[in-house]
């Protein structure tokens, strides 16, 4: 497997990209609509809800979690997650500002 070039792409780029991994795992978005359907921090209840085992969800949130996405509080025993709203804020007018670019061609671009 070839070494990333990050160093040849903008911070931004770099960025997007970074969400856009951790976005592609199905797991993971199914956590992210978990919370924010709770509209709070979310303890302990991720693995009824998911049917994934504690290991593999507590991988899935680490990921989350080192993108920015979520934020972690122990809470006594448990750890509860939710979304970090500054990071999100980010990530949603960084894809905005990708997608925004697009401007639909009369016919057949190809």
């Amino acid at each position: 497997m070839g070494v990333t070039k990050t160093d040849l792409f903008t911070a931004q780029q770099n960025q997007l990209a970074t969400w856009a991994r951790v976005l592609g795992h199905p797991a993971r978005i199914a956590i992210l609509q978990y919370v924010l359907k709770q509209r709070s921090c979310v303890c302990g209840s991720l693995v009824e809800e998911l049917g994934l085992a504690q290991a593999t969800i507590s991988q899935h949130l680490r990921e989350l979690k080192d993108a920015g996405l979520i934020t972690g509080t122990v809470e006594g025993t448990s750890v509860c997650y939710c979304i970090e709203p500054k990071a999100w804020a980010k990530a949603q007018a960084s894809f905005n500002n990708l997608f925004d670019k697009y401007r639909s061609v009369d016919g057949n671009c190809c």
